[in-house]
Protein backbone atom coordinates (compact mmCIF):
# COMPACT_ATOMS: atom_id res chain seq x y z
CA UNK A 1 0.00 0.00 0.00
CA UNK A 2 1.32 3.42 -0.98
CA UNK A 3 0.94 6.23 1.55
CA UNK A 4 0.48 9.66 0.01
CA UNK A 5 2.68 12.34 1.52
CA UNK A 6 1.26 15.83 1.57
CA UNK A 7 3.61 18.82 1.72
CA UNK A 8 3.45 20.93 4.86
CA UNK A 9 1.35 24.09 4.46
CA UNK A 10 3.42 27.24 3.95
CA UNK A 11 2.69 30.71 5.31
CA UNK A 12 1.40 31.70 1.89
CA UNK A 13 -1.24 28.98 2.28
CA UNK A 14 -2.56 30.58 5.48
CA UNK A 15 -5.36 33.11 5.01
CA UNK A 16 -3.86 36.60 4.78
CA UNK A 17 -5.67 37.88 7.89
CA UNK A 18 -4.31 34.98 9.97
CA UNK A 19 -0.65 35.41 9.06
CA UNK A 20 1.56 36.61 11.96
CA UNK A 21 2.82 39.76 10.24
CA UNK A 22 -0.63 40.89 9.20
CA UNK A 23 -2.10 40.11 12.63
CA UNK A 24 0.65 42.14 14.29
CA UNK A 25 -0.17 45.13 12.10
CA UNK A 26 -3.88 44.78 12.71
CA UNK A 27 -4.04 43.69 16.36
CA UNK A 28 -0.67 44.63 17.83
CA UNK A 29 2.39 42.58 18.80
CA UNK A 30 0.88 41.60 22.14
CA UNK A 31 -1.76 39.51 20.36
CA UNK A 32 0.82 37.12 18.89
CA UNK A 33 2.14 33.94 20.46
CA UNK A 34 5.86 33.40 21.10
CA UNK A 35 5.92 31.06 18.13
CA UNK A 36 4.44 33.72 15.83
CA UNK A 37 6.82 36.45 17.05
CA UNK A 38 9.83 34.23 16.39
CA UNK A 39 8.38 33.34 12.98
CA UNK A 40 8.35 37.03 12.06
CA UNK A 41 12.01 37.35 13.06
CA UNK A 42 12.99 34.24 11.06
CA UNK A 43 10.94 35.51 8.09
CA UNK A 44 11.07 32.26 6.09
CA UNK A 45 11.06 28.53 6.68
CA UNK A 46 12.74 25.88 4.58
CA UNK A 47 11.69 23.82 1.58
CA UNK A 48 10.58 21.09 3.97
CA UNK A 49 8.76 23.10 6.65
CA UNK A 50 6.97 26.36 7.25
CA UNK A 51 8.45 29.21 9.26
CA UNK A 52 5.88 28.52 11.99
CA UNK A 53 7.08 24.95 12.33
CA UNK A 54 10.69 26.15 12.37
CA UNK A 55 9.94 28.73 15.08
CA UNK A 56 8.20 26.05 17.13
CA UNK A 57 11.31 23.88 16.93
CA UNK A 58 13.37 26.81 18.22
CA UNK A 59 11.10 27.06 21.27
CA UNK A 60 11.24 23.30 21.78
CA UNK A 61 15.04 23.25 21.56
CA UNK A 62 15.43 25.96 24.20
CA UNK A 63 12.58 24.63 26.35
CA UNK A 64 10.25 27.58 25.81
CA UNK A 65 11.06 31.28 25.55
CA UNK A 66 13.04 31.64 28.79
CA UNK A 67 15.87 29.45 27.52
CA UNK A 68 16.54 31.77 24.61
CA UNK A 69 17.98 34.35 27.01
CA UNK A 70 21.11 32.20 27.33
CA UNK A 71 21.36 31.15 23.69
CA UNK A 72 24.61 31.40 21.77
CA UNK A 73 24.89 31.77 18.02
CA UNK A 74 26.36 28.26 17.80
CA UNK A 75 23.39 26.76 19.65
CA UNK A 76 20.85 28.53 17.46
CA UNK A 77 22.68 27.55 14.28
CA UNK A 78 22.69 23.91 15.40
CA UNK A 79 18.93 23.84 14.77
CA UNK A 80 18.23 22.44 11.32
CA UNK A 81 16.96 25.16 9.02
CA UNK A 82 18.65 28.07 10.81
CA UNK A 83 21.76 29.59 9.30
CA UNK A 84 23.93 32.46 10.44
CA UNK A 85 21.60 35.22 9.21
CA UNK A 86 18.56 33.87 11.08
CA UNK A 87 20.63 33.23 14.21
CA UNK A 88 21.96 36.79 14.17
CA UNK A 89 18.43 38.18 13.83
CA UNK A 90 17.24 36.21 16.84
CA UNK A 91 20.22 37.19 19.01
CA UNK A 92 19.81 40.86 18.09
CA UNK A 93 16.14 40.77 19.12
CA UNK A 94 16.99 39.02 22.40
CA UNK A 95 19.64 41.62 23.25
CA UNK A 96 17.30 44.52 22.41
CA UNK A 97 14.68 43.04 24.73
CA UNK A 98 17.24 42.70 27.52
CA UNK A 99 18.42 46.30 27.11
CA UNK A 100 14.90 47.71 26.97
CA UNK A 101 13.97 45.81 30.10
CA UNK A 102 16.99 47.19 31.96
CA UNK A 103 16.51 50.74 30.65
CA UNK A 104 13.07 50.92 32.26
CA UNK A 105 14.61 50.68 35.72
CA UNK A 106 17.74 52.79 35.22
CA UNK A 107 18.55 56.45 35.92
CA UNK A 108 18.02 57.72 39.44
CA UNK A 109 15.71 54.90 40.42
CA UNK A 110 14.43 55.42 43.96
CA UNK A 111 14.40 52.41 46.25
CA UNK A 112 11.75 52.47 48.97
CA UNK A 113 11.38 48.74 49.56
CA UNK A 114 12.98 45.36 48.83
CA UNK A 115 10.50 45.02 45.96
CA UNK A 116 11.94 48.18 44.40
CA UNK A 117 15.47 46.79 44.67
CA UNK A 118 14.36 43.52 43.08
CA UNK A 119 12.58 45.40 40.27
CA UNK A 120 15.78 47.28 39.53
CA UNK A 121 18.05 44.25 39.60
CA UNK A 122 15.97 41.32 38.38
CA UNK A 123 15.81 42.04 34.62
CA UNK A 124 19.57 41.63 34.34
CA UNK A 125 20.48 39.34 37.23
CA UNK A 126 17.81 36.66 36.93
CA UNK A 127 19.27 35.54 33.59
CA UNK A 128 22.92 35.26 34.69
CA UNK A 129 24.43 31.78 34.67
CA UNK A 130 27.17 32.59 37.17
CA UNK A 131 26.84 34.22 40.58
CA UNK A 132 27.36 37.99 40.43
CA UNK A 133 27.71 40.09 43.58
CA UNK A 134 26.33 43.55 42.81
CA UNK A 135 26.18 46.65 44.99
CA UNK A 136 23.83 49.61 44.60
CA UNK A 137 25.17 52.90 45.94
CA UNK A 138 22.41 55.24 47.12
CA UNK A 139 22.24 58.93 47.99
CA UNK A 140 20.37 60.43 50.95
CA UNK A 141 17.10 60.21 48.98
CA UNK A 142 17.60 56.47 48.41
CA UNK A 143 18.19 57.07 44.71
CA UNK A 144 20.58 54.77 42.87
CA UNK A 145 23.70 56.74 42.01
CA UNK A 146 25.77 53.82 40.81
CA UNK A 147 25.61 50.07 40.32
CA UNK A 148 28.73 47.95 40.31
CA UNK A 149 29.53 44.27 40.04
CA UNK A 150 32.07 43.61 42.78
CA UNK A 151 32.94 40.05 41.82
CA UNK A 152 31.75 37.03 39.85
CA UNK A 153 31.78 33.56 41.35
CA UNK A 154 30.47 31.54 44.28
CA UNK A 155 29.77 33.64 47.36
CA UNK A 156 32.49 33.30 49.97
CA UNK A 157 33.15 35.48 53.00
CA UNK A 158 36.86 35.57 52.25
CA UNK A 159 36.20 36.94 48.75
CA UNK A 160 33.47 39.46 49.57
CA UNK A 161 35.60 41.79 51.64
CA UNK A 162 34.00 44.92 53.15
CA UNK A 163 37.08 46.93 52.15
CA UNK A 164 36.33 46.64 48.43
CA UNK A 165 32.69 47.58 48.82
CA UNK A 166 33.03 50.48 51.22
CA UNK A 167 36.01 51.95 49.40
CA UNK A 168 33.70 52.42 46.42
CA UNK A 169 30.92 53.72 48.69
CA UNK A 170 33.20 56.40 50.12
CA UNK A 171 34.45 57.29 46.63
CA UNK A 172 30.84 57.74 45.47
CA UNK A 173 29.83 59.65 48.64
CA UNK A 174 27.08 57.09 49.12
CA UNK A 175 24.74 57.48 52.08
CA UNK A 176 23.86 53.78 52.06
CA UNK A 177 24.23 50.62 50.00
CA UNK A 178 22.19 47.60 48.97
CA UNK A 179 23.97 44.36 48.19
CA UNK A 180 22.61 41.69 45.91
CA UNK A 181 23.66 38.47 44.30
CA UNK A 182 21.94 35.90 42.14
CA UNK A 183 21.46 32.17 42.53
CA UNK A 184 21.75 30.60 39.05
CA UNK A 185 19.85 27.58 40.35
CA UNK A 186 16.75 29.79 40.46
CA UNK A 187 16.17 29.16 44.17
CA UNK A 188 16.62 32.43 46.09
CA UNK A 189 16.80 30.81 49.54
CA UNK A 190 19.80 32.26 51.45
CA UNK A 191 22.66 29.96 52.40
CA UNK A 192 24.55 30.16 55.71
CA UNK A 193 27.38 31.81 53.74
CA UNK A 194 24.96 34.46 52.43
CA UNK A 195 23.88 35.28 55.98
CA UNK A 196 27.45 35.40 57.29
CA UNK A 197 28.58 37.77 54.54
CA UNK A 198 25.59 40.02 55.19
CA UNK A 199 26.34 40.33 58.89
CA UNK A 200 30.00 41.16 58.25
CA UNK A 201 29.06 43.87 55.77
CA UNK A 202 26.42 45.25 58.11
CA UNK A 203 28.94 45.51 60.97
CA UNK A 204 31.47 47.24 58.71
CA UNK A 205 28.82 49.70 57.58
CA UNK A 206 28.00 50.65 61.16
CA UNK A 207 31.67 51.42 61.83
CA UNK A 208 32.16 53.47 58.66
CA UNK A 209 28.78 55.21 58.85
CA UNK A 210 27.40 53.92 55.56
CA UNK A 211 24.37 51.73 56.21
CA UNK A 212 23.79 48.40 54.52
CA UNK A 213 20.05 48.70 53.89
CA UNK A 214 19.46 45.20 52.56
CA UNK A 215 20.93 42.17 50.88
CA UNK A 216 18.63 40.91 48.12
CA UNK A 217 19.06 37.47 46.61
CA UNK A 218 17.75 37.08 43.07
CA UNK A 219 16.44 33.75 41.78
CA UNK A 220 14.40 32.82 38.74
CA UNK A 221 11.83 35.64 38.73
CA UNK A 222 11.80 35.61 42.51
CA UNK A 223 13.77 37.29 45.25
CA UNK A 224 14.39 37.13 48.98
CA UNK A 225 15.25 40.12 51.15
CA UNK A 226 17.49 39.19 54.07
CA UNK A 227 16.18 42.24 55.92
CA UNK A 228 12.58 41.08 55.53
CA UNK A 229 13.60 37.62 56.69
CA UNK A 230 15.12 39.07 59.88
CA UNK A 231 18.75 38.21 59.17
CA UNK A 232 19.87 41.81 59.62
Amino acid sequence: MTIALFPEPKIRDVHVEDRPRERLIRQGAQSLSNQELIAILLRTGTKQESVLTLSNRVLTYFEKLHGLKHATIEEIMSIKGIGEAKAVQLLAAIELGRRLSQKQVDERFTIRSPQDAATFLMPEMSSLQQEHFVVLFLNVKNQVMHKQTIFIGSLNSSIVHPREIFREAVKRSAASIICSHNHPSGNATPSPEDIEVTKRLQEAGYIIGIELIDHVIIGDHQYISLKEKGYM
